[in-house]
């Protein structure tokens, strides 16, 4: 898919799944962002830019990390999660976070002017994404940290046939590398690769645990990567997505009716 196609999807795609992003994915984002938080190393007092901040979720936890003293500028290509960011910095009486609509491959700030750069589980929508982990080196001074996080490998996720189903339908290709950078070595690769060092790269699993069948399907479907191409379903459409996606998980269905899909998360951070 063209660069600028993709990035277009990407940003109605994430306005779409704005509204049911956190209550589908929040609790069971937080392993993920538990790490990258971790091998970020924040303090009080850290100017910190964040890539692809979605609803909020870690730019509310590195706002309160760097108090007193210390601010957070969030960055994500939807304006209704950018719209979502500063809603609850707002509800939370957090001042010290500002957050605008910016492409992660082109970021408008200036060469050196944060202590620390950091995206979660963003990388996988970019169309490029070296240019992306390029971008935010760019951005931090010299001795800076830059952290990221991204899905591991594909068969390591086992919520993953979603991406196929969708695409049999309605042929979206709305995620043409989402595991590349979940291979082994990938990421800490290519934050080398751009001139980061000392690299330290870690890999964990995860059971993404839903209650039942119609909130599985709200998160893989209405919250989502696959979000705008949802709203092109027909209800028959719709039914044939929800029931190939629920036999592709079965195996993960308890006898309560719940579910507890196996994932991945691959956390890398070095040093400008």
């Amino acid at each position: 898919m063209d660069g600028k196609l993709q990035r277009r999807v990407q940003r109605y795609g994430w306005d779409a799944a704005a509204p049911v992003y956190e209550s589908s994915w929040g609790e069971r984002l937080k392993p993920a962002q538990d790490t990258l938080l971790e091998i970020a190393t924040l303090k009080p007092g850290m100017r910190v830019l964040e890539v692809a901040c979605g609803t909020g979720l870690v730019t509310l936890r590195i706002a309160e990390s760097v108090m007193p003293g210390g601010s957070v500028f969030a960055t994500d290509i939807a304006d209704e999660m950018v719209t979502e960011t500063t809603a609850q910095a707002t509800s939370k009486g957090l001042n010290n976070v500002e957050a605008s609509r910016m492409g992660a491959e082109d970021l408008a700030v200036e060469d050196g002017s944060f202590d620390a750069a950091l995206c979660a589980l963003g990388l996988m929508y970019v169309p490029d994404p070296d240019k992306a982990i390029s971008e935010m080196r760019r951005a931090v001074r010299q001795g800076g940290r830059v952290a990221v996080t991204v899905w591991g490998e594909r068969r390591n996720c086992g919520w993953a046939g979603i991406f196929p189903i969708v695409d049999a339908h309605v042929q979206s290709e709305v995620c043409p590398l989402f595991f590349s950078l979940g291979a082994p070595g990938a990421l800490s690769s290519a934050m080398t690769s751009v001139g980061l060092t000392n690299v330290e790269e870690r890999r964990h699993a995860v059971d993404l645990e839903w209650p039942d069948e119609q909130s599985l399907l709200s998160a893989q479907i209405d919250g989502g990567a696959v979000a705008l191409a949802a709203k092109r379903f027909s209800p028959e459409t719709h039914r044939e997505v929800e029931t190939a996606f629920l036999e592709s998980v079965s195996e993960y269905r308890r006898n309560d009716g719940s579910y507890a899909i196996p994932g991945e998360f691959v956390t890398a951070a070095g040093l400008a």
